[in-house]
């Protein structure tokens, strides 16, 4: 009983450090090509308008009904103790080091993270990319690239919308839903804001820019098994960047607000 149990354990370990390594390759080799090649520009802006602008909606939405609904919940607790006058900090502070940049990595993940899997795995089960590799391209230059450091430059300018809109949603909500006072509101963040908080959630956004467009792109190079193996791909870029931005969160959090 006690070896088939250490064999398990000892298997999973195996298959998790396999993984990583394929993965940390995988990167590497994305690394090189864009160290050592040319930096296809117009691909750059295509991608950065698909993972963000076409993301706009999603994360000002997203931000907006966070902060009013912190703001609400927020309201709830300080009443008791009569520190409504708290809720404006708060508010700022949840947003811009960790909601913000949180719900706009799983947001953007769901929608542009499963798109580049779905996408570069239709390319890789239909034989594109071979088709690629025999015109003598560079598919990490060609297709790699351009997805993933679009989504590192991108997803903090999300972020900032997301934390713009969520802190109007808290002021929106506390000022005409909950009457208080819209100044002192204002002047709260005014006093505990400040500019290393969002400077940190924006360090956050990059990283988890980089992993939702590494995964994805991991995801879909490495898909087979036709549509249906599109499809495994693509629940498991979403499902696996979604649990590693959430793990990457904490480990961030650590080093940039001690």
């Amino acid at each position: 009983m006690v070896l088939q149990v250490t064999e398990f354990v000892g298997k999973k370990v195996l298959d998790l450090c396999d993984v990583f390594g394929f993965f940390s390759l995988f990167l590497w080799h994305v690394l090189v090509a864009l160290i050592t090649t040319r930096l296809r520009l117009k691909k750059l802006f295509e991608q950065m308008r698909f993972i963000g602008v076409d993301s706009i909606n999603i994360i000002l939405l997203t931000g907006a009904f966070s902060g009013a609904v912190l703001a609400l919940q927020s309201y709830i607790g300080f009443k008791r103790f009569g520190a409504e006058e708290f809720i404006g900090p708060v508010v700022a502070l949840s947003l811009t080091r960790e909601l913000g940049p949180v719900l706009t990595g799983l947001m953007v993940t769901g929608r542009a993270g499963s798109a580049i899997a779905a996408e570069i795995g239709t390319m890789q089960i239909t034989e594109q990319i071979d088709a690629l590799k025999t015109l003598n391209i560079n598919v990490n230059q060609y297709l790699m690239v351009p997805r993933i450091i679009g989504a590192v430059i991108i997803l903090p300018f999300l972020t900032v919308f997301s934390m713009m809109c969520g802190i109007i949603g808290g002021y929106v909500i506390s000022v005409y839903v909950l009457n208080l006072n819209g100044e002192q509101y204002i002047s709260g963040i005014k006093s505990f804001l400040e500019f290393s908080d969002i400077t940190g959630g924006l360090v956050k956004s990059s990283v988890f820019g980089l992993i939702l467009s590494w995964v994805g792109c991991y995801k879909g190079y490495y898909t087979s098994g036709g549509a249906k193996g599109v499809g495994i791909a693509t629940t498991q870029s979403v499902v696996t960047a979604s649990i590693l931005i959430l793990i990457s969160n904490y480990f961030l959090a650590t080093m940039l607000f001690k």
